[in-house]
């Protein structure tokens, strides 16, 4: 993904980006009907790569329901506060439930030899059917909505 270099914004370009690549991704990004964003926390936030993958289309993403999966400092949680800050701006719906990996779990992945043991995320399990309930119901009601 290129960063965003366009003379318009991509509320105003209306779905008509000049940039093959941004054509290509709103193209994936319309076809989806809910999405899961997993994202690092950095510096109390989120990427700028993620930033701009959000920012370079628009309408792609309307009405559309979105989860979100974090792991960082805190379990990524400042990360995730202001990822829904973006995607409400982007006419999202951001549910509820999140998952935000453990610093225990997360280091422990990342001293495991790959395969990574499932068994690391054994607890999360819960939070991940509750998330996805959630995000599978909103899809459901939103894509006619949609149509």
């Amino acid at each position: 993904m290129l960063f965003f270099d366009q003379p318009i914004t991509p509320t105003a370009a209306k779905g008509v980006y000049a940039n093959e690549t941004v054509k290509k991704w709103a193209k994936k990004i319309k076809d989806g009907d809910a999405f899961i964003i997993v994202s690092p926390e950095y510096n109390h936030g989120y990427p700028a790569v993620l930033k701009n993958a959000l920012d370079s289309i628009f309408i792609e993403w309307n009405k559309k329901p979105v989860g979100f999966v974090s792991y960082g400092g805190v379990g990524g949680s400042r990360a995730v506060e202001q990822l829904r800050q973006v995607v409400i701006e982007l006419e999202m719906i951001p549910i509820r439930s999140a998952i935000h990996i453990p610093g225990e779990v997360y280091m422990s992945v990342i001293n495991e030899k790959v395969p990574v043991n499932p068994e690391l995320f054994k607890s999360l399990n819960p939070k991940l059917e509750k998330l996805l309930v959630q995000l599978l119901w909103h899809a459901k009601i939103l894509k006619p909505a949609r149509d």
